[in-house]
């Protein structure tokens, strides 16, 4: 099932041509105003934002919250204007035409938008109905999508009775009823349980296959790991690094050591190792322990065993990874995106 149909840059088969930029964004800016007592101060929340986003991508933007990824999703949506900048969405122009780009979008926001009195049927056929859509189209559409996210059985009962990842089912449903080349997915999961994700993702996966280009914000980095064909990390307000999961990590030469120890005992670990020719940078954790950038973790391993034994300290684990996105977050800030 194609779950979009429209004009351009379209193939045989109804997908749209892999490599064709579907949402552009250059220096895109927004700024809010605060007050905090009686000082009235300018916070700027995005602050020159560039994307290429291609057609049939998962692009994931990664970051803590309050790094400016929700302003921009909502900007891209149309419903906070920018300051500056430029965009293209789905080919038509962000600024200059807001109504075409939200006729070619779905937009499914973090805080939900079901009806604890409606059925699921009742809203995907009220929502295709809004856009224009005749009556019997609507109800075949709502159909169609009832079954494609497994929604059948339960169409007919209250959203009130649904669980948590049944209503985010039926809210990504009514996202792309009306059948967008694009849909904005702000934090898909956040709050489901981790079977509910695991199925989210699969959904999330589906729409892609289908033809359809998906934006989503998260900051769950296996979320993005796992989904993303491209992602752009975000940290106050800019995006600090771009590309594949793989190529980000491949950033990071060598391996990562973490050593499991008490907070005090970490303390001198670190001391003992830092400057250390086989480290590269040391990392001390909140929750006890170290994380130990180095080439070769290998011949690192048994080194740093020698230095916490004889020092006579106890060690709880040592593990030994390849560099992981938050490794990479951390190059790029200064800080771990699990802490932040």
């Amino acid at each position: 099932m194609c779950v979009w149909s429209g004009d351009g840059d379209e193939m045989a088969d109804g997908g749209l041509e892999r490599g064709v930029h579907m949402i552009e964004t250059r220096g895109l800016r927004k700024s809010f105003r605060s007050r905090a007592g009686r000082e009235t101060k300018t916070v700027e929340a995005v602050r020159g934002v560039d994307l290429d986003v291609s057609a049939g991508e998962i692009f994931g933007f990664l970051g803590p919250n309050g790094a400016g990824k929700t302003t921009t999703l909502r900007m891209l949506a149309t419903l906070i204007e920018p300051d500056g900048g430029q965009a293209t969405i789905a080919g038509a122009d962000l600024l200059k035409d807001p109504g075409e780009v939200r006729r070619r979008i779905g937009y499914v926001a973090q805080g939900g938008s079901t009806w604890d009195e409606s059925t699921a049927r009742e809203e995907l056929v009220l929502q295709a109905r809004m856009y224009g859509i005749a009556k019997a189209e609507a109800q075949r559409r709502a159909a169609r999508a009832l079954e494609a996210f497994q929604l059948t059985e339960f169409a007919d009962r209250k959203c009130k009775t649904y669980s948590g990842g049944q209503r985010r089912r039926v809210e990504i449903a009514l996202g792309i009823i009306h059948e967008p080349k694009i849909v904005f997915l702000d934090e898909p999961t956040t709050g489901l349980d981790p079977q509910s994700r695991a199925h989210m993702w699969d959904e999330i996966r589906r729409l892609r296959t289908d033809g359809m280009t998906v934006f989503i914000t998260t900051h769950y980095l296996d979320e993005a790991d796992a989904l993303c064909d491209r992602i752009a990390i975000m940290d106050h307000g800019e995006v600090v690094a771009e590309g594949t999961p793989t190529d980000l990590k491949r950033e990071i030469s060598g391996d990562v050591v973490q050593v499991g120890l008490d907070p005090v005992a970490a303390g001198e670990v670190a001391k003992l190792l830092d400057g250390e020719e086989y480290v590269n940078r040391l990392e001390t954790l909140d929750e006890g322990g170290l994380r130990l950038f180095v080439d070769d973790g290998a011949t690192a391993i048994p080194r740093i065993l020698r230095r916490i034994d004889g020092a006579g300290l106890d060690l709880r684990s040592i593990e030994l990874h390849r560099p992981s996105l938050d490794d990479v977050f951390l190059t790029k800030t200064g800080r771990s995106l699990r802490e932040s």
